[in-house]
Protein backbone atom coordinates (compact mmCIF):
# COMPACT_ATOMS: atom_id res chain seq x y z
CA UNK A 1 0.00 0.00 0.00
CA UNK A 2 1.14 3.44 -1.22
CA UNK A 3 2.52 5.43 1.85
CA UNK A 4 2.02 8.96 0.12
CA UNK A 5 -1.49 10.35 -1.46
CA UNK A 6 -1.37 12.83 -4.24
CA UNK A 7 -2.91 16.66 -3.86
CA UNK A 8 -3.32 19.69 -5.92
CA UNK A 9 -3.21 23.48 -5.16
CA UNK A 10 -5.97 25.43 -7.17
CA UNK A 11 -3.31 27.78 -7.61
CA UNK A 12 -2.47 26.36 -11.25
CA UNK A 13 -6.17 27.53 -11.59
CA UNK A 14 -6.62 30.82 -9.66
CA UNK A 15 -3.99 33.00 -7.68
CA UNK A 16 -4.79 33.41 -4.37
CA UNK A 17 -2.26 36.78 -4.51
CA UNK A 18 -3.42 37.76 -7.65
CA UNK A 19 -6.92 36.78 -7.82
CA UNK A 20 -6.78 38.43 -11.28
CA UNK A 21 -5.17 35.41 -12.74
CA UNK A 22 -7.92 32.83 -12.87
CA UNK A 23 -10.51 34.83 -11.46
CA UNK A 24 -13.05 34.29 -14.01
CA UNK A 25 -12.49 29.92 -13.56
CA UNK A 26 -15.67 28.33 -11.88
CA UNK A 27 -14.82 26.57 -8.47
CA UNK A 28 -16.44 23.70 -10.06
CA UNK A 29 -14.28 23.65 -13.62
CA UNK A 30 -11.28 23.37 -10.76
CA UNK A 31 -12.38 20.66 -8.76
CA UNK A 32 -13.56 18.41 -11.56
CA UNK A 33 -10.28 19.13 -13.55
CA UNK A 34 -8.94 18.02 -10.35
CA UNK A 35 -9.71 14.69 -10.46
CA UNK A 36 -9.77 14.53 -13.80
CA UNK A 37 -6.15 14.81 -13.96
CA UNK A 38 -6.27 12.05 -11.39
CA UNK A 39 -5.66 13.97 -8.03
CA UNK A 40 -7.34 13.00 -4.59
CA UNK A 41 -6.62 15.64 -2.89
CA UNK A 42 -6.60 19.49 -2.87
CA UNK A 43 -5.88 22.77 -0.78
CA UNK A 44 -7.93 25.32 0.07
CA UNK A 45 -7.72 28.16 -2.21
CA UNK A 46 -9.71 32.20 -2.12
CA UNK A 47 -12.80 30.44 -4.12
CA UNK A 48 -13.53 27.87 -1.58
CA UNK A 49 -15.96 27.90 0.91
CA UNK A 50 -14.69 28.09 4.46
CA UNK A 51 -17.88 26.18 6.59
CA UNK A 52 -16.77 22.44 6.26
CA UNK A 53 -20.56 21.24 6.13
CA UNK A 54 -20.57 23.12 3.02
CA UNK A 55 -16.68 22.51 1.60
CA UNK A 56 -16.40 18.95 2.49
CA UNK A 57 -19.70 17.50 0.73
CA UNK A 58 -18.75 19.63 -2.34
CA UNK A 59 -15.09 18.34 -2.80
CA UNK A 60 -16.79 14.48 -1.84
CA UNK A 61 -18.90 14.90 -4.78
CA UNK A 62 -15.30 15.49 -7.23
CA UNK A 63 -13.87 12.37 -5.39
CA UNK A 64 -11.83 14.75 -3.50
CA UNK A 65 -10.66 15.15 0.43
CA UNK A 66 -9.11 18.31 2.02
CA UNK A 67 -5.34 17.41 2.37
CA UNK A 68 -4.48 20.89 4.43
CA UNK A 69 -4.80 24.62 4.25
CA UNK A 70 -2.64 27.71 4.37
CA UNK A 71 -2.91 29.50 7.27
CA UNK A 72 -1.05 33.35 7.42
CA UNK A 73 0.60 33.35 10.45
CA UNK A 74 1.08 37.24 12.19
CA UNK A 75 3.44 35.56 15.02
CA UNK A 76 5.67 38.31 14.86
CA UNK A 77 3.16 40.92 15.39
CA UNK A 78 0.56 38.74 18.00
CA UNK A 79 0.92 37.17 21.13
CA UNK A 80 0.83 33.34 21.28
CA UNK A 81 -2.91 33.65 22.57
CA UNK A 82 -3.93 35.90 20.12
CA UNK A 83 -2.39 33.94 17.44
CA UNK A 84 -4.09 30.54 18.18
CA UNK A 85 -7.45 32.76 18.94
CA UNK A 86 -7.16 34.01 15.11
CA UNK A 87 -6.73 30.35 13.75
CA UNK A 88 -9.87 28.61 15.54
CA UNK A 89 -11.89 28.99 12.51
CA UNK A 90 -9.51 27.18 10.37
CA UNK A 91 -8.62 24.15 13.49
CA UNK A 92 -12.32 24.05 13.01
CA UNK A 93 -11.96 23.45 9.16
CA UNK A 94 -9.02 21.05 9.26
CA UNK A 95 -9.78 18.80 12.32
CA UNK A 96 -13.64 18.00 10.21
CA UNK A 97 -11.41 17.38 7.15
CA UNK A 98 -9.14 15.56 9.30
CA UNK A 99 -6.49 16.82 8.46
CA UNK A 100 -2.78 15.91 9.97
CA UNK A 101 -0.76 19.03 8.80
CA UNK A 102 -1.28 23.17 9.05
CA UNK A 103 0.27 24.59 6.24
CA UNK A 104 1.94 27.58 8.00
CA UNK A 105 3.80 30.46 6.89
CA UNK A 106 4.43 33.89 8.52
CA UNK A 107 3.18 36.98 6.52
CA UNK A 108 2.86 39.76 9.16
CA UNK A 109 6.15 41.26 7.40
CA UNK A 110 6.75 39.93 4.23
CA UNK A 111 6.76 41.31 1.18
CA UNK A 112 5.84 38.32 -1.12
CA UNK A 113 2.16 39.55 -1.47
CA UNK A 114 2.97 43.03 -2.80
CA UNK A 115 4.13 43.47 -6.71
CA UNK A 116 5.83 46.51 -6.20
CA UNK A 117 8.54 45.48 -3.45
CA UNK A 118 11.59 43.98 -4.27
CA UNK A 119 12.63 40.67 -2.92
CA UNK A 120 16.04 42.44 -1.59
CA UNK A 121 13.76 44.21 0.89
CA UNK A 122 12.44 41.55 2.90
CA UNK A 123 12.73 41.44 6.64
CA UNK A 124 15.92 39.64 7.87
CA UNK A 125 15.71 38.67 11.61
CA UNK A 126 18.48 38.99 14.31
CA UNK A 127 19.43 35.93 16.46
CA UNK A 128 17.67 37.48 19.16
CA UNK A 129 14.56 38.11 17.46
CA UNK A 130 14.69 34.59 15.51
CA UNK A 131 14.61 33.33 19.54
CA UNK A 132 11.83 34.56 20.41
CA UNK A 133 9.84 34.18 17.56
CA UNK A 134 10.78 30.55 17.85
CA UNK A 135 9.92 30.11 21.15
CA UNK A 136 6.40 31.63 20.17
CA UNK A 137 6.46 29.12 17.30
CA UNK A 138 6.69 26.63 19.55
CA UNK A 139 4.19 26.90 21.91
CA UNK A 140 1.74 27.32 19.27
CA UNK A 141 2.74 24.14 17.73
CA UNK A 142 2.34 22.33 21.03
CA UNK A 143 -1.13 23.49 20.97
CA UNK A 144 -1.90 22.48 17.84
CA UNK A 145 -0.31 19.11 18.03
CA UNK A 146 -1.43 18.45 21.87
CA UNK A 147 -4.74 19.47 21.76
CA UNK A 148 -5.73 19.11 18.29
CA UNK A 149 -3.92 16.04 16.60
CA UNK A 150 -2.36 18.51 13.66
CA UNK A 151 1.10 19.42 13.02
CA UNK A 152 2.34 22.88 12.44
CA UNK A 153 4.13 22.39 9.04
CA UNK A 154 5.79 25.96 8.64
CA UNK A 155 6.20 26.84 5.01
CA UNK A 156 9.63 28.46 3.93
CA UNK A 157 8.93 31.35 1.42
CA UNK A 158 10.66 33.91 -0.76
CA UNK A 159 10.15 37.40 0.43
CA UNK A 160 9.38 36.34 3.76
CA UNK A 161 11.72 35.79 6.85
CA UNK A 162 12.14 32.50 6.26
CA UNK A 163 13.25 32.45 2.90
CA UNK A 164 17.01 30.53 2.52
CA UNK A 165 18.67 27.53 3.80
CA UNK A 166 20.03 29.31 7.05
CA UNK A 167 16.72 30.77 8.17
CA UNK A 168 14.95 26.84 7.38
CA UNK A 169 17.66 25.60 9.68
CA UNK A 170 17.67 28.58 12.21
CA UNK A 171 14.11 28.18 12.79
CA UNK A 172 14.26 24.54 12.87
CA UNK A 173 17.61 24.52 15.44
CA UNK A 174 15.24 26.76 17.89
CA UNK A 175 12.10 25.40 17.88
CA UNK A 176 11.04 22.12 19.04
CA UNK A 177 10.19 19.09 17.66
CA UNK A 178 6.65 19.76 17.74
CA UNK A 179 7.48 22.42 14.59
CA UNK A 180 7.59 20.22 11.48
CA UNK A 181 8.26 22.03 8.08
CA UNK A 182 6.27 22.26 4.89
CA UNK A 183 9.45 21.30 2.15
CA UNK A 184 8.50 23.68 -1.04
CA UNK A 185 10.97 22.29 -3.96
CA UNK A 186 10.42 25.88 -5.89
CA UNK A 187 11.08 28.24 -2.72
CA UNK A 188 14.21 25.92 -1.89
CA UNK A 189 15.89 26.34 -5.26
CA UNK A 190 14.20 30.13 -5.23
CA UNK A 191 16.01 31.06 -2.14
CA UNK A 192 19.35 29.69 -3.09
CA UNK A 193 19.62 26.72 -1.33
CA UNK A 194 19.64 23.06 -2.43
CA UNK A 195 16.82 20.50 -2.03
CA UNK A 196 18.68 17.31 -0.96
CA UNK A 197 20.83 19.26 1.61
CA UNK A 198 17.79 20.02 3.15
CA UNK A 199 16.17 16.92 2.95
CA UNK A 200 18.72 15.09 4.63
CA UNK A 201 18.93 17.44 7.24
CA UNK A 202 15.53 18.12 7.96
CA UNK A 203 13.83 14.58 6.65
CA UNK A 204 13.06 13.74 9.86
CA UNK A 205 10.85 17.10 10.47
CA UNK A 206 9.56 17.53 7.13
CA UNK A 207 5.02 17.55 8.00
CA UNK A 208 4.14 18.16 4.33
CA UNK A 209 5.52 18.57 0.79
CA UNK A 210 4.97 21.11 -1.53
CA UNK A 211 5.99 19.78 -5.35
CA UNK A 212 6.33 23.31 -7.72
CA UNK A 213 9.10 23.27 -10.70
CA UNK A 214 11.01 26.15 -11.18
CA UNK A 215 12.87 27.52 -14.95
CA UNK A 216 16.10 28.45 -13.65
CA UNK A 217 16.65 31.26 -16.67
CA UNK A 218 13.50 33.48 -15.45
CA UNK A 219 14.69 32.99 -11.55
CA UNK A 220 17.91 34.32 -12.59
CA UNK A 221 16.80 37.28 -14.61
CA UNK A 222 14.20 37.73 -11.60
CA UNK A 223 17.07 37.84 -8.88
CA UNK A 224 19.11 39.86 -11.06
CA UNK A 225 16.82 42.64 -11.89
CA UNK A 226 15.99 42.52 -8.33
CA UNK A 227 11.72 41.76 -8.90
CA UNK A 228 9.32 41.29 -6.85
CA UNK A 229 7.98 37.89 -6.40
CA UNK A 230 4.92 38.97 -7.76
CA UNK A 231 6.22 39.65 -10.89
CA UNK A 232 8.69 36.83 -11.15
CA UNK A 233 5.31 34.88 -11.04
CA UNK A 234 3.79 36.57 -13.84
CA UNK A 235 7.38 36.14 -15.75
CA UNK A 236 6.29 32.03 -15.60
CA UNK A 237 9.22 31.58 -12.66
CA UNK A 238 7.22 28.92 -11.37
CA UNK A 239 5.59 25.80 -13.01
CA UNK A 240 4.50 22.22 -12.49
CA UNK A 241 6.66 18.84 -11.99
CA UNK A 242 7.88 17.81 -15.57
CA UNK A 243 7.86 21.42 -17.07
CA UNK A 244 10.91 23.23 -15.39
CA UNK A 245 14.65 22.40 -14.74
CA UNK A 246 14.48 20.80 -10.99
CA UNK A 247 15.82 17.18 -10.76
CA UNK A 248 13.16 14.91 -9.09
CA UNK A 249 15.72 11.95 -9.29
CA UNK A 250 17.74 13.18 -6.27
CA UNK A 251 14.58 14.64 -4.50
CA UNK A 252 12.43 11.13 -4.42
CA UNK A 253 15.64 9.74 -3.85
CA UNK A 254 16.48 11.71 -0.40
CA UNK A 255 12.86 11.42 0.49
CA UNK A 256 12.85 7.56 -0.13
CA UNK A 257 15.84 7.22 2.47
CA UNK A 258 14.12 9.25 5.34
CA UNK A 259 10.55 6.94 4.69
CA UNK A 260 8.57 10.15 4.12
CA UNK A 261 5.11 9.86 3.95
CA UNK A 262 2.04 11.70 3.70
CA UNK A 263 0.83 14.39 0.57
CA UNK A 264 2.73 15.18 -2.54
CA UNK A 265 0.87 18.17 -3.13
CA UNK A 266 1.47 20.02 -6.18
CA UNK A 267 1.80 23.87 -5.76
CA UNK A 268 2.79 25.95 -8.89
CA UNK A 269 1.79 29.55 -9.24
CA UNK A 270 0.92 29.90 -13.51
CA UNK A 271 -1.32 32.39 -15.62
CA UNK A 272 -4.11 30.08 -16.50
CA UNK A 273 -4.10 31.57 -19.68
CA UNK A 274 -0.56 30.75 -20.35
CA UNK A 275 -0.07 27.28 -18.98
CA UNK A 276 -3.87 25.58 -19.48
CA UNK A 277 -4.87 24.35 -15.96
CA UNK A 278 -6.18 20.62 -17.15
CA UNK A 279 -3.26 19.87 -19.24
CA UNK A 280 -0.25 21.19 -16.71
CA UNK A 281 -2.14 19.02 -14.11
CA UNK A 282 -2.04 15.86 -16.05
CA UNK A 283 1.75 16.66 -16.67
CA UNK A 284 2.46 16.85 -12.90
CA UNK A 285 0.25 13.87 -11.99
CA UNK A 286 1.84 11.85 -14.44
CA UNK A 287 5.85 12.95 -13.35
CA UNK A 288 4.70 12.89 -9.29
CA UNK A 289 3.25 9.21 -9.63
CA UNK A 290 6.25 8.29 -11.94
CA UNK A 291 8.61 9.26 -9.74
CA UNK A 292 6.82 8.12 -6.24
CA UNK A 293 6.44 4.60 -7.80
CA UNK A 294 10.16 4.60 -9.09
CA UNK A 295 11.15 4.89 -5.70
CA UNK A 296 8.90 2.90 -3.75
CA UNK A 297 6.86 5.77 -1.93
Amino acid sequence: MSKVKYGISPLTWTNDDMPELGGDILLATCLSEMAEAGFTGTELGTKYPREPEILLPLLKQYGLVLASGWFSGNLMALSVDEEIAAMQEHIKLLKAADCRAMVYGEVSNSVHGDINTPLSHRVILTMAEWKEYADKLTIVADHLLNKHGIKLAYHHHVGTICETEDDISTLMKLTGDSVYLTLDTGHIIYGGGDLVSMITLWGHRIGHMHFKDLRLDIMKAARAADKSFLNAVLDGVFTVPGAGDIDYDDVFSALKAHDYQGWLLVEAEQDPVKAHPLTFAKMAYEKITGYARKYDL
